[in-house]
């Protein structure tokens, strides 16, 4: 049985790769953070199956910045896979907290860099990636060769991040896949995200408990996929023979305008008559257009994506009518 360890455990890609690893027979390590409050219901249903819970999922306590817990967390665990995917995750939040945004995200990489590569049987690492460490990119799809371009403290601590794993790659021969996914979407997305935001705000108007939805740039244009479906590419990278750099990308963009029409329209209604624009929720220097090239992933992992936008926008609404 090999044995898996998670940062992140507790988001929508950690939840979705739980799942998915459990299903391939793994034992499960997940890594969160003493809170005054929880917030795991993203995988609640996990911890409350005596089958699972304790038997092939287990949670440590630990924090990314204290280097001691993680040591011994790794070191009681001796995971064959490492999953990398906590971190602050929001764009525009790095704005306002560009320290935090980067000591949790090139930092804690870095520290867990380190760890993996002091274990007696190092495992198989997986570093979570950005779109956004390509920025105002100058091609119309971009690879794993595109230039970095971010331009937020976000995309640069990812840069940061992207480029740390090469270095560890080649100089100590640790098996490192950098997997720069491209926006990907689910019900259990976070709710600052502004696709959630906006299915939930469609979802109070059509119910009446809202009048309008507030919102920034409706021209930005992006590369929208399913979130298990990248989960599912994420765990492909760590089972080849060579680690390497994947794009996870539909290769299609759509306007936030598009997504906004769909959800809207689900519930019968115009999105035109209930949209105001706020300019606090512009964001600075923001990409306008983010599109990926998958090839690598598709002709190597055998990787592809297999829902549409229509789909996922349609699944997230659905989910949304249901919140009381």
């Amino acid at each position: 049985m090999n044995t898996a360890l998670i940062t992140g455990i507790t988001g929508q890609d950690g939840s979705y790769l739980t799942e998915l690893l459990l299903e391939k027979d793994y034992e499960v390590h997940g890594v969160v953070r003493r809170s005054s409050s929880f917030n795991r219901w993203r995988i609640e249903h996990l911890i409350q199956d005596p089958a699972i819970y304790g038997k092939r999922l287990f949670l440590h306590y630990a924090d990314l910045s204290d280097d001691a817990s993680l040591r011994r967390i790794f070191s009681q665990t001796n995971p064959d896979e490492f999953y990398h995917l906590a971190g602050q995750s929001h764009v525009g939040i790095s704005f306002k907290i560009p320290e935090v945004t980067t000591r949790e995200i090139a930092n804690c990489t870095l520290k867990l860099l380190e760890i993996s590569r002091d274990q007696d049987n190092p495992p198989k690492v997986y570093l979570a990636c950005s779109s956004e460490i390509f920025g105002n990119a100058s091609d119309s799809a971009q690879n794993e060769h595109s230039t970095l371009k971010p331009t937020s403290p976000y995309g640069v601590a990812k840069a940061f991040c992207f480029n740390t794993g090469h270095i560890y790659r080649e100089s100590y021969n640790l098996f490192v896949c950098n997997g720069i996914l491209y926006n990907h979407e689910s019900p259990r997305r976070g709710e600052n995200f502004v696709t959630q935001k906006i299915v939930r705000g469609a979802a109070s108007v059509a119910q009446g408990k809202a009048e309008f939805l507030e919102l920034g740039n409706l021209g930005i244009e992006r590369d929208w996929g399913y979130a298990p479906d990248y989960v599912l590419g994420i765990w492909m990278m760590l089972q080849q023979d060579k680690s390497a750099d994947y794009i996870l990308a539909t290769g299609k963009t759509h306007k936030l305008s598009d997504f906004l029409e769909l959800s809207f329209e689900y519930f019968g209604l115009d999105y035109q008559n209930y949209i105001r624009i706020n300019p606090k929720f512009v964001r600075p220097n923001e990409p306008v257009q983010l599109c990926g090239d998958s090839s690598k992933a598709q002709n190597i992992l055998g990787w592809k994506p297999s829902v549409s936008f229509e789909k996922i926008v349609h699944e997230m609404c659905r989910a949304a009518e249901k919140i009381k």
